[in-house]
């Protein structure tokens, strides 16, 4: 379906294994008759704002990586989209090609084990705001991700999205700095991993080659005797950040 959207009840959107379908002959520049059917409701198309793209919404991360090979700079991946989309809107980006990866269910989720917490790169950053095992270890980024614009906007982003989006007045990027993670890379031929230090090699732009995708974020527990602060400035709570920093420390009885 290129160049078309839908107007339809959102509850009808927002069903699970909701199904598309073109209810005509191709025609238009679209490649549609002006209608269609969700679930056996009918919708009318209207003009898009972004330009046009292809949509592929894989369930599986090999079928995710396949595409991203397939497609290489062409294509953007579709996570929270709270970036992108508005992107997209003022035609800034015009990928020809959407991998949304939302249906990649083995990208998200917090774990411990061994010392080391692993978040998938799907994580929604409510969740992590929210989790019982993040307030426990890393205090400072509970702290943090609450400043993340408003709660709307962290129901959907994604901390791999943050990441992978690099903007430098945002809080993920430092928090992972900061706290040493390691970031765990994937492309057709298999993973790699470094550290969240080395990943944004410039504003907005990361060390991720078009075929890859940042897939988990793994963070050391840290010891005892470690403390921290998170600071940030911006001129209406939730906006972006004019200026912030964060810092950790550890006493380890002779001194910082």
């Amino acid at each position: 379906m290129k160049g078309c959207s839908l107007r339809i009840p959102f509850a009808v959107a927002q069903r699970p294994k909701t199904v598309l379908s073109c209810t005509g002959a191709l025609a238009g520049d679209c490649g549609c008759t002006g209608q269609f059917q969700i679930n056996g409701q009918l919708g009318e198309r209207q003009s898009m704002k972004p330009a046009k793209f292809d949509y592929f919404a894989p369930t599986t991360l090999g079928e995710a990586l396949e595409l991203l090979g397939q497609h290489g700079p062409d294509a953007k991946v579709l996570a929270g989209g709270q970036s992108l989309m508005p992107m997209m809107n003022l035609r800034l980006v015009r990928p020809a090609v959407i991998v949304d990866i939302n249906r990649v269910e083995e990208l998200s989720g917090v774990s411990a084990a061994d010392g080391t917490i692993t978040i998938g790169a799907l994580t929604r950053q409510r969740d992590l705001e929210r989790s019982n095992v993040i307030q426990s270890a890393f205090p400072v980024m509970t702290a943090a991700i609450s400043h993340i614009g408003h709660f709307q906007i962290r129901n959907r982003g994604t901390i791999g999205g943050s990441l992978a989006h690099a903007d430098p007045a945002a809080e993920l990027p430092a928090l992972c700095t900061a706290l040493d993670a390691e970031l765990v890379v994937a492309d057709g031929s298999g993973t790699q991993t470094m550290a969240a230090s080395e990943f944004a090699v410039a504003p907005l732009i990361t060390s991720l080659a078009p075929e890859q995708l940042l897939t988990e974020i793994r963070v050391p527990v840290l010891s005892d005797g470690w403390r921290w602060g998170f600071r940030e400035v911006s001129r209406r709570e939730g906006d972006f950040a004019l200026v912030g920093a964060v810092a950790m420390l550890r006493n380890d009885g002779d001194g910082v």
